[in-house]
């Protein structure tokens, strides 16, 4: 039997969830993303994971923070898809 993730298990529902999606939503999901405040907090504590310095609750936020951007790497290529559909249907 096959191992899925978790990004497998979001892109099946995602792809059902945002067949019918209006373009000014799509538009709206690709707002989605992390402050510049929290993208540097997230490359100090890659850093931190990459020398072997960081500590377990560090940890644990990193991996957080990482599962949330999957999630928004995983709307976006959709959201993007929907829009150029819907300019291609304008």
């Amino acid at each position: 039997m096959a191992t899925v993730s978790e990004a497998d298990i979001l892109d099946e529902v995602l792809s059902r969830a945002l067949a019918d999606l209006h373009p000014d939503a799509a538009r709206s999901l690709l707002a989605f993303k992390f402050e510049p405040k929290t993208t540097k907090q997230i490359q100090r504590l890659l850093q931190k994971n990459n020398r072997g310095t960081i500590s377990a609750d560090e940890r644990i936020t990193l991996e957080k923070y990482l599962r949330v951007g999957q999630f928004i790497d995983l709307l976006h290529p959709k959201a993007k898809m929907v829009m150029r559909e819907a300019g291609a249907a304008s």
